[in-house]
């Protein structure tokens, strides 16, 4: 069920956002050749504990048996990794990696949900590129993130700017609502049909979020049964925004 947020409920989520957004910005700060995503993930938890909120992946259910729950405060999934790459004590950043970070802030009951993909020192032209179309493309999307359009509109937006690009949408995973509960109604696929879905109504809290592939759009999961990598090995990023729907257009509340 989709939830309609009131005016208490939408200062809360803004709340959430910011500590999200804050959080990223001392990621961003502490991002060098040679610093392991374990310490950038400690950064990010000591931040979200300090601005009064809790990281929300941190045991986040896998809802599989034989898989742990998520054992760290963010997901941070280097190069050829998608989503959900588990903060490691043994892996160091290099010169020409990008890494993608992906948070949930849990403040006063409410979640705000944010994901960038950095640059680490120097990076190739191809990765630079990748990161801007990705980026892009969220902004493509939020165009029709408007009053009366319909989900499929925002979805289909996406998809095409990234196909125009020459790039590739992961079709597996996908945006979604958000609210009291991390992932709510309605999912957000990165393309489809414009026209199709539900519509967009003020009060909707989104979390709209391109993931795009270099290459081929075919993806991997990989032992641990949390990191997703692309199954041909190219790079891929990831730009998430938590929005409100309005009566005219729609808020980012995840940019400070």
């Amino acid at each position: 069920m989709v939830t309609i947020k009131s005016k208490k409920e939408i200062e809360l989520m803004k709340e959430a956002c910011k500590v999200a957004a804050v959080t990223h910005k001392a990621i961003e700060e502490n991002i060098k050749p040679g610093i392991t995503t374990w310490e950038l993930d400690q950064i990010a938890e000591q931040t979200m504990i300090k601005l009064g909120a809790i990281p929300a992946e941190k045991n986040y259910p896998s809802g599989y048996d034989d898989v742990p729950n998520f054992p760290a405060s963010t997901c941070m999934s280097i190069n050829d990794e998608v989503i959900h790459g588990i903060p490691s004590k043994y892996r160091k950043l290099k010169e020409g990696d990008i890494l993608s970070v992906d948070l949930v802030a849990l403040k006063d009951g409410f979640n705000g949900d944010m994901a960038r993909t950095y640059a680490v020192g120097k990076i190739s032209k191809d990765a630079q590129r990748l990161i801007e179309v990705t980026k892009k493309a969220f902004f493509e999307g939020i165009k029709y993130a408007k009053k009366g359009n319909r989900i499929g509109d925002v979805s289909h937006a996406i998809g095409e700017y990234v196909r125009s690009q020459g790039y590739s949408v992961v079709r597996e995973f996908q945006g979604h609502g958000i609210g009291r509960q991390m992932h709510e109604d309605p999912g957000i696929p990165n393309y489809g049909k414009a026209g199709k879905g539900i519509r967009l109504e003020p009060g909707m809290t989104l979390a709209i979020e391109p993931m795009v592939i270099q290459g081929k759009q075919d993806i991997l999961e990989l032992e641990d049964g949390w990191t997703i990598v692309t199954e041909d090995g190219s790079l891929s990023a990831h730009y998430e925004n938590t929005i409100l729907i309005t009566e005219k257009e729609p808020e980012i509340l995840t940019i400070l």
